[in-house]
């Protein structure tokens, strides 16, 4: 399975991150541990939500439009 999934800063609430993994459990792990860049800084994070889809096209469309301009409206109204 391919998921895509939207992690929250526990100390700034307004700080999110859109990923896309195989291994979820995994790859909060290493956010928390501080080995991505792009989010070490607001560590810790929390899993807000994540979405599977067992193709892996599928799954890099949908993070794309997660982080589109609409796909973030999309997140407001519909993830948080």
């Amino acid at each position: 399975m391919h998921y895509v999934y939207v992690i929250e800063s526990v100390r700034e609430f307004a700080k999110h991150y859109v990923g896309c993994t195989q291994d979820l459990k995994g790859r909060l792990q290493a956010h928390n541990a501080g080995s991505s860049p792009h989010t070490a800084k607001f560590r810790p994070r929390h899993l807000m939500s994540y979405h599977a889809f067992a193709n892996e096209k599928k799954a890099v469309a949908f993070e794309r439009y997660l982080k589109s301009g609409s796909g973030r409206a999309f997140m407001v109204r519909h993830l948080y």
